[in-house]
Order: C-alpha cells, then sequence, then structure tokens
C-alpha cells in the first residue's frame, strides 16, 4: 500500500477518475493483493494475454461469479510509447482496473524495483508490498483464479468475507425488495451468457459487439457499487 502513497492512480472507467489522496489509496489498497501488469500494446504477447488476465480477475472480482469481491486489486503499468498505445490496451482489461498516467515517472521506478526484463510480467505484491511471486503470468495462465487462494494465504491476507457485500458498504438498502431485483437481474445475466462459460477462462465469440457492450456496462456498475466502499524476448528499459 505505501508503494503508492503520494502517487496518482486512475480508474480503468469511462471517466477516468483518479485516487489522488492518501485516504483514497489506503481505502483501496488496504489488505489487498496487489498485482502489477507490465505490458505494452506493441508487445503480441501482451495483446495475447490480456483477455486471460481480463478474465481471471473478472471471475474474482464480478458478483456474477463470486458471492463478495476477492481481496485483489489490478495495477496496469504500462510500458507503451504513446498514451494512446496504452488505452488500446487498457480497453482490453477490467474496467474496475488501475493505472498509472502514460507520462508518470514512477512507472520506470518500479521496473526497476521489480527487475521487470520480459512482457508481460504480473508481479504479485502482499499488502505490505513484498514480493510474493515476481512473475505470475504462467501460473494465471495454467490454474486461473484457483491460484488466488494460494497467493491470499501465502500472503497471510485477513479474509473480509464475513463483511457485508462491498456494494452496501456506507449506503443503506434501497428497499426490502433490493436483493430480489439483484437475484433476477443474475439471473437474466446468466441465460444471457450461459454459452460462453466453458472452462475457467471460456471466452466469448469474437465480433459480439452486443455482449461486449454488455459486458463493459456490468463491469461500470460493479466498479460504482465498490467503490461506494470502493516476447518473452522482449528485454525492458530497466535490464
Amino acid at each position: 500500500m505505501d508503494l503508492f502513497l503520494g502517487k496518482v492512480l486512475v480508474k480503468n472507467n469511462r471517466d477516468r477518475d483518479e485516487l489522488d489522496t492518501e485516504r483514497e489509496i489506503v481505502s483501496k489498497l488496504q489488505n489487498r493483493i496487489l498485482m502489477l501488469f507490465f505490458g505494452s500494446w506493441d508487445s503480441e504477447p501482451c495483446q495475447d494475454f490480456a483477455p486471460t488476465l481480463k478474465d481471471f480477475y473478472k471471475r474474482l472480482m464480478d458478483s456474477f461469479y463470486m458471492e463478495r469481491p476477492s481481496q485483489l486489486i489490478l495495477i496496469y503499468v504500462s510500458l507503451d510509447s504513446t498514451e494512446e498505445l496504452q488505452d488500446k490496451l487498457l480497453k482490453k482489461l477490467p474496467k474496475w482496473s488501475l493505472f498509472l498516467h502514460h507520462d508518470d515517472p514512477y512507472k520506470q521506478e518500479l521496473g526497476m524495483r521489480f527487475q521487470v526484463q520480459e512482457l508481460p510480467t504480473v508481479v504479485v505484491l502482499r499488502p505490505d508490498c513484498s514480493v510474493l511471486l515476481p512473475n505470475a503470468v504462467s501460473e494465471i495462465c495454467a490454474l486461473g483464479p484457483d491460484c488466488f487462494r494460494q497467493w491470499q494465504e501465502a500472503a497471510e491476507v485477513i479474509d473480509r468475507n464475513f463483511e457485508m457485500h462491498v456494494e452496501f458498504d456506507n449506503e443503506k438498502m434501497r428497499s426490502v425488495t433490493e436483493p430480489i431485483r439483484k437475484l433476477k437481474y443474475k439471473v437474466e445475466k446468466k441465460k444471457r451468457r450461459w454459452w460462453h462459460l466453458g472452462g475457467w477462462g471460456g471466452g466469448r465469440h469474437h465480433g459480439d459487439d452486443t455482449d461486449d457492450q454488455d459486458q463493459d456496462q456490468d463491469e461500470e456498475l460493479q466498479e460504482q457499487n465498490g467503490d461506494q466502499n470502493d516476447n518473452r524476448d522482449f528485454k525492458g528499459p530497466w535490464a
């Protein structure tokens, strides 16, 4: 968490909301495992890995798959040469992930600190920002969301799942029927998606823009609710 105090983190949502105060940073990152995704649109392996990472994160955070969001935060550390290229890769990542501004020099410092030598790299950090895994890309691809439980145990993260769902924190339930409406929404959502949930990383058919829009809207909703609580051969510039 201290790793980002005094820095500006940006939400990967439509409004590009910023977390720029100590209170906001602490509230968002405390007692959570951090995934720092070092990537670039110019790297074809990064483009190939991004949808897998998105599905991994979504299945751990989206209430469609989880009763409560996991204590996990994804932060994209871009090595893109331009902001436009950075935005291209951000479109492949979850709407409730975070990133550093393209012109933030802190990205270089992070790359050197964690000795990033190849892309993609996902550095997994404990809540105290000590390194749990220097690069979890292979583990994420092989095990999917199941590896998060191992990370959680190794990091000794306090399980907050006994607390009320994140979307109801600091918010009164709107009505007695609200849980029923939410259940109905989840059932209808499940009907729309039953056909593309094969395996942990079951993808959708390419070109289905309608489903993609629905998915983005779902992620936006999750982000808003959470906020109310909240080439393998590539050698990096830090070699």
